[in-house]
Formats: C-alpha cells, sequence, structure tokens
C-alpha cells in the first residue's frame, strides 16, 4: 500500500555552528532597542530573522512511502515431551486459531516454525527461533510465540528485542516423579557386586523427608522393593553373577496427580567380565607344541597362567637324589586340593598318568569339572597308552575313549575339517580360512587318534569322519578334548599356518562359559531405536517364532529369518526407553532400551518456570491454553503494554520502503530577497520619523 507524507525539513546552507553565531549576534543587535522599545526594532528584528530563515533552507518534503508488513514468529514445539497427555492437540487448535487471527490483521505476516524430535539434545527452540530471525530484518519484527510444555535445553541468557509470548498446553504447573541416575557402571566383575548410585525426585512438589518404593529387577528375576528418601541420593548393590550383560530395571511408585510415569522408570545394562583369569596348564612332557600353548595364554593380560612341565616321569629313575630332579617341587597337594577351586580353567597338554597324580586328584579334578570347572585336553600317543587318562579317575569326565594299543593312533598327512554341526557351533563357526563344503585353507597335520567311544559334540573331524575336537557338558562343567598334539604346526605357519589362536581361544571361552560362545542362546539388544534378536542353535531346524514384549507389556510375534548356519535373525523398532522381554518358549532373553531423548524424560512437566525470566525481560507473557485455549492476538504500538488475562500483543513497526521525495524550497532566494528588503525600507522609514 502506497502513502504520501508531507514534512518540513532544514537544509542549512552554512554549518550550524556558524548559524548559531549569526543567530546570537542578531539578538545582541537587536536586544538593545527592543529594551528601549526604540521604533523599527521589531522590524529589524524581522530582517534578522529572514536573514536566518533564508541560510537554515526550509524545504517541504514529499515522500511517496510502501507499508511493509510486520513479521511475527511463532515456534511450535513438537519434541517427544510433547506426546504427553492431550498436549499435542491442544498445541494444534491453539497454532490454528493464531494463524486464523493474524490472517486477518492488516500489515501482519505469522512465519510459523516447527521443531521435531532431534535425537540426544532435548528440546532447542532458540535455535530454530535463531535460524529464523536470520532472514527477516529486526525493523519488521513484531513478537515471538512460543507454542511448547516450557521444557527447553537452549534458554539464552539475552532477552531478544520483542516481546516473547509462551503458550502452555496445560492448565497449570504439572507434578511430576522421576528416577535420576547419578552414576552407574557400564561392567563390573562377576562374583561381585557394583554400586548404582540414583536418586527419586518429585518434581512441582515439596515431598522433602518423605519415602517412595523402589522395585528392582535383574534380568527377569524376582523383583524386591526398597523404600528410598525423596531428592536423597541413594545407593544400590547389585550383585553380578555371570558373564555378559546384566539388565536392571528400577522403577519408583507413581506419585498421586503426576502428569505421567514414564520417567519413573530406569534401565542399566551392566556388562560382567571375568577378573583375572587363572588357568592351570600341566605339560606332560616337554615338546614343540608346548609353547603355543604358553605363548596363546602369556599374550592375554587377563589371564594369569600357572604353568607346569613335568621334565623327567618317575618311571625313568636314575638314582638322581629328588632335590635335584626340578627347580622348585611341583606342588600336587595345593593344586589339585587345596586350589583347585581358584582355576577357571585346567589344561592338561600330553598328560599322562605315570603316577604323577594319584587317584585321589584324578577324582578331585573330575569332581571339579562337575561342579561347574572347565577342563581341556590336548593329546598324543600316551592317551592310547597304559599310562591314559582315559584308564584313570578322570574318564568319566572326558569326552572320549581311545582305541587299545596303536591302532588308535595314525601317523599320516591330513587336513583338519570343520563338521556340518561345528559350522553352527559358535567355537567353530567362521573360522579364518575353512570353506564349508570345500578344502580349508590351513596347513596340515601329521597325527592323530581315533577314538572308540565319544560323548558330546564332534566341531571338528579328521580325513574321514573321525572326531578330531570334542566338546562336552559334563554336570555344571564342561571338557574339551583335540585329539591330537600338532595344532602348534599352524603356529609356525606350516604350509601356510592356520587359525590356532582362534580356536583355542574359542576353545577356552566357552570352556569357561563365555555367553557369546553359547551354541544355544537367545539374544536381545536394543540400539538406535531398532530392537536385534538374534537365535543360536546347533539344530538345522528352523528356529521356531519369538516373542517380544514392549515395557508397555504389548507383545509381538516375529519370525526369525536365517542369515548363516546356526544363526537367525530379526528386527523389530523399540521406540519405548525401558526393558524389553523376548521369548522363543524356552529361553528368554531382555534388552535395556534407553530413552531416545534422555533430556525429554528427565522433566514431563508442562511448566512456565524455566521461560518465565526471559519472557518477563522481554515484555512477554505466560498463558495456559486450558481451559480456554490461545489468546486474542492484537496489534500495540511499541509503547505500549503487550499483554493481557486474555490477549497477547504483536508490535506495530511502521517499517517503510521510500518510494519517491519530492523537496519544495519554503523559502527560495528570489522570495528571501525582496521580503528582507521591503523589511529593511519599512525599518528605516519607522526609525526615521520623528
Amino acid at each position: 500500500m502506497l502513502q504520501s507524507i508531507s514534512a518540513v525539513r532544514f537544509d542549512p546552507t552554512v554549518p550550524l555552528w556558524v548559524l548559531g553565531v549569526l543567530a546570537a549576534l542578531c539578538v545582541l543587535a537587536a536586544g538593545p532597542a527592543l529594551w528601549r522599545r526604540a521604533r523599527g526594532g521589531v522590524l529589524r528584528l524581522l530582517c534578522f530573522a529572514v536573514v536566518l530563515l533564508w541560510l537554515a533552507g526550509p524545504r517541504l518534503v514529499q515522500e511517496t512511502r510502501e507499508a511493509l508488513n510486520d513479521i511475527a514468529v511463532m515456534v511450535v514445539d513438537r519434541t517427544g515431551s510433547m506426546a504427553v497427555g492431550n498436549r499435542a492437540a491442544l498445541v494444534d487448535e491453539a497454532a490454528a486459531k493464531l494463524q486464523a487471527e493474524a490472517a486477518q490483521m492488516p500489515g501482519m505476516e505469522l512465519r510459523t516454525v516447527t521443531v521435531p524430535e532431534s535425537g540426544h539434545d532435548g528440546t532447542r527452540l532458540f535455535s530454530a527461533l535463531d535460524r529464523t530471525l536470520a532472514d527477516i530484518p529486526r525493523s519488521r519484527l513484531a513478537g515471538v510465540m512460543m507454542l511448547t510444555d516450557g521444557e527447553v535445553h537452549d534458554i539464552p541468557k539475552a532477552a531478544p528485542s520483542v516481546p516473547l509470548h509462551v503458550l502452555v498446553p496445560a492448565s497449570g504447573e504439572q507434578t511430576d516423579r522421576r528416577i535420576r541416575i547419578i552414576e552407574a557402571p557400564s561392567y563390573g566383575i562377576v562374583g561381585k557386586s557394583v554400586r548404582l548410585r540414583l536418586a527419586v525426585d518429585d518434581l512441582g512438589v515439596d515431598h522433602a523427608g518423605q519415602s517412595a518404593p523402589l522395585t528392582i529387577q535383574r534380568d527377569g528375576e524376582a523383583p524386591r522393593v526398597v523404600q528410598v528418601p525423596v531428592g536423597t541420593e541413594q545407593s544400590i548393590e547389585i550383585p553380578i553373577t555371570r558373564a555378559g550383560p546384566t539388565v536392571v530395571e528400577l522403577a519408583a511408585a507413581p506419585m498421586p496427580g503426576e502428569v505421567s510415569d514414564l520417567n519413573n522408570h530406569a534401565v542399566v545394562s551392566i556388562n560382567g567380565v571375568r577378573d583375572r583369569l587363572r588357568v592351570l596348564l600341566v605339560s606332560g612332557e616337554p615338546h614343540a607344541g608346548e609353547r603355543t600353548w604358553r605363548r596363546l595364554l602369556k599374550a592375554d593380560p587377563s589371564v594369569d597362567l600357572v604353568h607346569f612341565t613335568i621334565l623327567r616321569p618317575p618311571e625313568k629313575d636314575d638314582m638322581t637324589p629328588l632335590n635335584e630332579l626340578a627347580l622348585i617341587a611341583f606342588p600336587v597337594r595345593e593344586l589339585f586340593q587345596v586350589k583347585i577351586k581358584e582355576f577357571d580353567l585346567i589344561i592338561l597338554d600330553r598328560f599322562s598318568n605315570r603316577g604323577i597324580l594319584p587317584p585321589p586328584y584324578l577324582r578331585n579334578i573330575a569332581d571339579y569339572v562337575r561342579q561347574g570347572g572347565a577342563l581341556l585336553l590336548s593329546v598324543g600317543p600316551e592317551f592310547s597308552g597304559p599310562g591314559s587318562l582315559a584308564y584313570s579317575p578322570l574318564a568319566p569326565v572326558l569326552p572320549a575313549e581311545p582305541l587299545s594299543g596303536n591302532a588308535s593312533t595314525i601317523e599320516a598327512p591330513f587336513r583338519p575339517q570343520v563338521t556340518a554341526l561345528g559350522e553352527r557351533h559358535p567355537v567353530t563357526a567362521g573360522l579364518p580360512g575353512d570353506k564349508p563344503g570345500g578344502t580349508p585353507a590351513w596347513g596340515e597335520w601329521y597325527r592323530r587318534l581315533v577314538p572308540n567311544t565319544t560323548r558330546g559334540q564332534a566341531v571338528m573331524s579328521g580325513p574321514d569322519g573321525q572326531p578330531l575336537l570334542l566338546l562336552d557338558r559334563v554336570g555344571e562343567g564342561r571338557a574339551a578334548l583335540l585329539l591330537s598334539d600338532q595344532i602348534w604346526l599352524w603356529s609356525r605357519e606350516h604350509e601356510g599356518g592356520g587359525p590356532q589362536a582362534e580356536l583355542l581361544r574359542r576353545v577356552a571361552h566357552w570352556l569357561m562359559k563365555e555367553p557369546a560362545l553359547e551354541e544355544e542362546a537367545l539374544t536381545a539388544s536394543v540400539d538406535g531405536g531398532t530392537l536385534s534378536i538374534e537365535r543360536r542353535t546347533t539344530s538345522d531346524a528352523p528356529p521356531p517364532p519369538v516373542t517380544a514384549t514392549s515395557p508397555g507389556g504389548q507383545a509381538t510375534t516375529l519370525t526369525l529369518k536365517p542369515t548363516a548356519p546356526g544363526r537367525a535373525t530379526v528386527t523389530l523398532a523399540a521406540p519405548d526407553p525401558g526393558v524389553w522381554r523376548v521369548s522363543d518358549g524356552t529361553r528368554t532373553a531382555f534388552a535395556a532400551a534407553g530413552s531416545s531423548n534422555p533430556l525429554e524424560i528427565a522433566d514431563l512437566r508442562a511448566t512456565g518456570t524455566y521461560l518465565a525470566d526471559i519472557t518477563r525481560a522481554s515484555s512477554g507473557s505466560v498463558h495456559w491454553l486450558e481451559p480456554s485455549g490461545a489468546p486474542e492476538l492484537r496489534s500495540v504500538e511499541p509503547d505500549r503494554v503487550t499483554s493481557g488475562a486474555s490477549w497477547i500483543g504483536l508490535r506495530r513497526n511502521h517499517d517503510h520502503l521510500v518510494t519517491g521525495v519530492n523537496a519544495i524550497p519554503l523559502l527560495p532566494a528570489w522570495a528571501a530577497l525582496p521580503l528582507l528588503l521591503g523589511l529593511a525600507f519599512a525599518a528605516w522609514r519607522r526609525e526615521s520619523v520623528a
């Protein structure tokens, strides 16, 4: 819209200070005459005034202006906390009303900015506002309106230069109870406890001195309830009983009148790890492969290795005094009776029962395995001889018995093969160099033993399908038997070598019940809002469907899809924070899902407290959308009140664009000179009359 504006302006022909000096001289010259009331004094003063007015250069300026619209900004909060209750509906209704009213206001343009959920940074309304204001001239900005629950995490220190009005989708300040995790360790030592530090806070209400019930549940076990003081830091002991993730769910009882119980729950995942693993390695005699075992175990900084080598068996007696047979005595009683339960793994490498370990100690080893211990044997020709451990009290826990005599030992080149079962077993599945259905790309061995009877699972075999590596569960423990003493050839890179380090590492960790190597397992994890489920099995039958139960109790049945031999997976969107439960009818797994935006659920109240200071500093206001909805929009002058109980004001800036200027001198020289001469003549005539 075009407007024509007229105004008088001055364009002095001399500097202002010169004009001021001349004005002072004129007053000095005309002042005495006026004081004495002399004839012609007034006319003389008028002459001076005409001169000064002409020098000031008065002009009549006529401008043609194009009025510019004022711009108001409406920021709409669509982050996660706005999904609580009916906040989203109230905001939708208020936004529609404000947009309709702004469209009816002459000279007003409304720009709407929607702030979506953005991840881990909380609600950042002012960052979005700054990006919008970068394109708006400050001379046209009329005001800012924010439709939000008040949980804003980027409030600046400086208030905006225009009124900031906050519209909160509630009827007043709300209350909320939450669990605040202060410190949670990411891992714990198996067999020990870890300490969680937390607090239960009641926001928006003073409950100091009161307590709240806190439910603690670990891996779906029976929950326990403790009373904790509100607002006070507490320490909770969580025992770590097994390796792998331990999922702990914490739930505070709801507070009457609180807005939501979403943040009454917290989930902590603690990875159980073993402390220094104590491994006992006993080599029955010096041989080329002995160093392979030692190097492998010493290379792991988490392993405490106790290694003994039998240098001279008892049958080779040459009357040498006992105190000269070894640097230190072999502490049989201490190792195999007093401290046997302190070891996580016992390895017998080419060990022959030739009186070194009396039967009671061998029975101790067998009992150690049955009660949860781990035993690994690597055997050679001694396993089929008269001193074989297969004919000792240790036999009941061994996975195989040898053929009698020399028939059990075969000395011929062969290449170890992973069995069909081994392709599905985590210990041997995907070994480097393995080629399912083909010849592995690793070197040959030259000696193996043929068993008479076997137990457990054969995961590797010789060329004729005879078992080479056997894994067996015995009572609560486990045993493994490698029917060859030539795995050391791979460590020497014979014919290209092989994955001896990876294979022996997997065998040792399977024996010590590492969860990642369980052959029958159901695992679940949540990452980036996605629940990933994996089923491992040594069976070739299709895996059964699984049921995933969300933290809210909603169950979903899923079909697993095979991805590799013995493995099947499926994924599911997991937006809800909390503990997800997955079951296939036999096994159950738990997964901890944290909030995608922890800042958003840290305080779920609708509140005007956090934005009160900045709205007050900007001459803005805070309004509640319940029960009357959005307040009325009004245009106000810059120096007027900007809000009331039921209305909010947007400032009129009267900004414009000048499209044309026409200047007309009010006292041009051709008019000033005759006027000056006329006044001078009149003054002379007045003064000359007697």
